[in-house]
């Protein structure tokens, strides 16, 4: 495995510079390589990893574990919280692992040199022993990791917006194969004619710099 300062390098390269979410991000995923006692960052996709919130702290613990949105090896459950669960997906295990409540205050008793609260937090996070650091426990996915991970090639058609799906997203209800935005509702909502009607890009582009 890498070292600590190597992965913060890597980390802190993809955002040009280091904060303590990200050291906590780093963190996690070699805590998460000790339990599962996985070699991480991993050179395949044995590893999933379930992250409750994005930025940073996602970005700490892709460099450390090699699971990336991209790779389908990294999925974001918005909670808003500092927390991921590791997945084994050839065992099955699964460990979520969070800060522990009390990490943020104990952190300045390992940064006696930091000139703020944030710096204490950046030195300790990267100073204090993982079990004084985080709190984690064993649990189990409410989805089988088979149907998140889903079948390579799968395509549905949605019978509503006649857009195709993939990965074994669609709904099935009776006889009618829908799209999850069309079964539930989602993020956006279409215009009503003749309104949100979109800008040339030039427009746009000059809209953005004002």
């Amino acid at each position: 495995m890498k070292t600590l300062d190597e992965l913060l390098a890597a980390s802190a390269a993809l955002h040009r510079h280091l904060c303590p979410r990200q050291v906590l991000g780093v963190q996690m995923g070699r805590l998460a390589a000790e339990l599962l006692q996985l070699e991480l960052p991993q050179s395949d996709k044995r590893l999933l990893t379930i992250v409750e919130t994005d930025g940073c702290f996602s970005t700490g613990v892709s460099v450390a574990t090699n699971c990336w949105v991209g790779r389908r090896t990294l999925r974001v459950e918005d909670y808003g919280k500092v927390a991921a669960t590791f997945v084994d997906t050839k065992s099955g295990q699964a460990i979520r692992i969070a800060p522990s409540p009390t990490a943020r205050e104990r952190a300045a008793a390992f940064a006696p040199e930091a000139r703020n609260r944030w710096e204490a937090m950046l030195l300790g996070y990267q100073r204090m022993a993982l079990a004084d650091l985080f709190v984690w426990r064993p649990v189990i996915l409410t989805t089988p990791v088979e149907a998140i991970l889903s079948r390579a090639g799968h395509r549905a058609m949605c019978d509503s917006c006649g857009e195709e799906i993939i990965n074994e997203r669609e709904v099935v209800i009776g006889d009618v194969t829908l799209c999850r935005h069309c079964a539930y509702g989602g993020y956006y909502r279409l215009c009503e004619e003749g309104a949100g009607v979109a800008l040339p890009l030039e427009q746009w582009t000059l809209q953005s710099t004002l």
